[in-house]
């Protein structure tokens, strides 16, 4: 049987299946979603950050300015109702999808 990948969500701080989060990626310093579409990889994807598609997470990464730590760097003002709208459509995605490593 194969080993479940694992991540911790920037906002809770709970390590769980990367199955339940969402990849982030901070290409150009703008935070969005990183999805892989036909195995390739967003261009320029870089360092990735994993969040929960939830309000409370997002809320607490952007409190605890854990973008900024997750990206090793200076990330644009994020605006948590867009960062939420953009990663709730994400739950339907595999976590293959948004660039979990095999």
């Amino acid at each position: 049987m194969g080993r479940i990948s694992e991540r911790t969500c920037i906002g809770c701080r709970r390590v769980v299946p990367a199955s339940e989060l969402v990849r982030l990626a901070a290409p150009d310093g703008r935070v969005a979603l990183a999805i892989r579409r036909g195995g390739a990889a967003m261009l320029r994807q870089g360092r990735g950050a994993w969040l929960h598609p939830t309000q409370d997470c997002v809320n607490a990464a952007v409190k605890q300015r854990a973008f900024g730590r997750a990206f090793r760097g200076k990330v644009d003002a994020l605006d948590p109702v867009r960062l939420l709208s953009e990663v709730s459509v994400a739950p339907g995605v595999s976590s293959h999808e948004q660039g979990e490593s095999l």
